[in-house]
C-alpha cells in the first residue's frame, strides 16, 4: 500500500443519506493526517426544492436503461441553487468537526465538462430526442489545484457540478465526478455511500448483497444493477480501469459508514 494513500469518499445525495455519519469519519480521517476528498451528490435536496416550488422533478431514461435527471434550464438552476447548499452543509459539518475543509464551488470548480447536446430517452415506449438538458460530461480535472489544497491539511469538498466555457456550470454526475477525481489524483481507495447497502443480485432483496466483484465479473455485476445503481457500477469500472486500487459501494444511512466499509461492509471492488 502507498504511502499515506488517497481516499475518495463519494456522500449520496438520495433520500435517507445523512452526511453527518460520513463527515465524522471523514474529519477523523483527515485528523490522522491522511488525504481525503469528499464528492456530495444533491438529488434529494433538488427534488425538494423543485416540489416546494411547484415543480415535479423529471428523470429520463436512456435506451440502455440508465436514470438521469432532465436539467432543462429551470431545473438547472435549481439543481445549482440545491448543490450549494448541500455543499456549504458538509464544509460547515465537517469544520464543526474539526476538519479544515473548503467547498469547491462556482469559480473554485475542480471539473470541467462539455454539454451534452443531443440525448436519448425512452418515452412512452419511443425513443426520443432531448436537447435542451444541461448535464454535461467531464473532460478535466484540475488536480493540481485539489494536490495543494489536500498537501495544506484541507478537505476539498467537490458538488456535481462542472464548468463550461460555453454553457456555464453543468450538472454532472456525482459518481462519475468521485471516479474522475480518485484517477486524476491516483487514489488509492474511492468510497461510494449511497441510500442501499450495495450491489444486490435481485434488487431491492438486501440479502442479495454481494459482497465482493472481481474484474472479470463487472459485465455480471452491470446485469445485477437496476436503475442508478447501473451508473455507480459503470463509475467504478472507470476508476478501476484508471489504476485505483478498490473501490466499495457502501451504506451510507448508518453511523460510521466509512469504517463499516473499511471492516468489510458493502461491496468490494477490487482492481
Amino acid at each position: 500500500m502507498r504511502e499515506n494513500p488517497l481516499t475518495v469518499v463519494k456522500v449520496g445525495g438520495g433520500a435517507g443519506i445523512d452526511p453527518r455519519g460520513v463527515c465524522a469519519d471523514v474529519a477523523a480521517w483527515a485528523s490522522g493526517g491522511q488525504p481525503i476528498v469528499v464528492v456530495h451528490g444533491a438529488s434529494d435536496r433538488a427534488n425538494r426544492l423543485s416540489t416546494a416550488m411547484g415543480l415535479q422533478p423529471r428523470f429520463l431514461t436512456s435506451p440502455s436503461g440508465h436514470i438521469s435527471r432532465y436539467t432543462d434550464p429551470q431545473a438547472r438552476a435549481i439543481f445549482v441553487q440545491a448543490a450549494h447548499e448541500a455543499n456549504e452543509e458538509i464544509v460547515a459539518l465537517l469544520r464543526g468537526l474539526g476538519a479544515a475543509a473548503i467547498g469547491l464551488t462556482g469559480e473554485r470548480s475542480s471539473l470541467t465538462a462539455v454539454r451534452k447536446q443531443v440525448l436519448r430517452a425512452i418515452v412512452d415506449g419511443r425513443t426520443m430526442v432531448v436537447r435542451n438538458d444541461y448535464s454535461g460530461k467531464i473532460t478535466a480535472v484540475d488536480g493540481d489545484s485539489l494536490r495543494s489544497i489536500l498537501a495544506s491539511g484541507q478537505v476539498p469538498v467537490v458538488p456535481p457540478l462542472a464548468r463550461s466555457e460555453s454553457d456555464g456550470l453543468l450538472n454532472v454526475d456525482a459518481d462519475r465526478a468521485a471516479a474522475s477525481i480518485a484517477a486524476a489524483l491516483g487514489a488509492e481507495s474511492l468510497m461510494i455511500f449511497t441510500n442501499v447497502p450495495g450491489l444486490m443480485s435481485r434488487y431491492p432483496q438486501e440479502n442479495s448483497l454481494v459482497p465482493r466483484v472481481d474484474r472479470d465479473q463487472l459485465d455480471q455485476a452491470l446485469d445485477w444493477a437496476q436503475g442508478r445503481m447501473k451508473r455507480k457500477v459503470l463509475s467504478v469500472q472507470q476508476a478501476l480501469d484508471a489504476g485505483v486500487r478498490r473501490v466499495a459501494l457502501a451504506d451510507g444511512r448508518q453511523s460510521h459508514p466509512l469504517l463499516r466499509a473499511f471492516s468489510g461492509e458493502g461491496t468490494w471492488f477490487n482492481a
